[in-house]
């Protein structure tokens, strides 16, 4: 039995109501349901595979379902219309290149186009969102900086950057922590758990989905396993489950530092372990 994260604010906000979709023949995302709470972190933990940057796509209206329906405030995607859906979601993907020399500041600008008429000069609202972007993300002295000159960490806080000029009230962000050194995935997903916005990021690492998400929704093989705040989702049985390894979690000791930790063990699962399925969420 699956669960879903379900707001306050009944049908306000980004919400997936049973969102199915199709890749190769087979189901890669099948049946999810997710309504994140106004001004939450949910973390989209699972293997590759199970389905997570799938899902981050279909809540961004980059790819329909093939059944069920995504919402933003209760209107479909699909009739909200492109420009709108912009104006409220932002999206930081895995990896962002560009071919045009471009400095920093003009990266963050580009965040400010789903504001902005065809042709139009920036208003003064533009240049301050762009501003106020650049200071929270502590780069109002590489604005000028030549984009390709960056390292992974700044390239990625620029997008991050990018995105808050765009001024969401939804951030989707797949994998961001990817080939990040541990300074960088802590400093980038605490800026990200600081942002005034609802966020939803695909994770790979449990032990910072515990530290800086408000509630987990953990996909295997395009299924909702498991749905619920992080410390009653990583068990050692979820993990057996769903990832094939043995692990030995230790519960939080509450406080601002004290969520769980997980530590994983050589070998993999027992099969009987493997086979065992959680309690689900909430």
């Amino acid at each position: 039995m699956t669960h879903d994260v379900v707001p306050p604010g009944g049908a306000s906000g980004l919400r997936a109501d049973r969102v199915a979709r199709e890749a190769g023949g087979r189901l890669v995302v099948d049946g999810v349901s997710l309504a994140p709470p106004d001004g939450a972190t949910v973390g989209l933990l699972g293997p590759n595979g199970s389905g997570k940057s799938t899902l981050l796509r279909l809540l961004a209206g980059v790819l329909a379902p093939a059944s069920g329906v995504v919402t933003l405030d209760g209107r479909p995607l699909a009739d909200t219309g492109r420009r709108a859906v912009a104006r409220r979601i932002a999206v930081v993907e895995q990896h962002a290149a560009t071919q045009v020399e471009l400095t920093v500041g003009d990266v963050v600008r580009l965040g400010r186009i789903p504001h902005r008429r065809a042709w139009s000069a920036p208003t003064a609202h533009d240049e301050r969102a762009v501003r106020e972007a650049l200071a929270r993300t502590g780069l109002t002295a590489r604005a000028g900086q030549a984009w390709h000159t960056l390292s992974g960490g700044e390239r990625q806080r620029v997008q991050i950057a990018r995105a808050l000029a765009q001024e969401p009230r939804e951030l989707l962000l797949d994998e961001p922590t990817n080939h990040l050194d541990v300074q960088h995935q802590l400093d980038l997903l605490s800026l990200v758990a600081e942002l005034p916005v609802t966020s939803v990021i695909a994770l790979h690492d449990l032990n910072l989905a515990a530290m800086f998400c408000d509630h987990l929704l953990v996909l295997k093989e395009g299924t909702a396993y498991a749905v619920g705040p992080p410390d009653e989702v990583i068990t050692e049985e979820l993990i057996a489950a769903v990832y094939g390894v043995r692990a030995v979690v230790t519960p939080g000791t509450g406080g601002p530092d004290g969520h769980l930790s997980v530590r994983f063990l050589r070998g993999r699962a027992p099969a009987a372990d493997a086979g065992r399925r959680p309690a689900g969420g909430p």
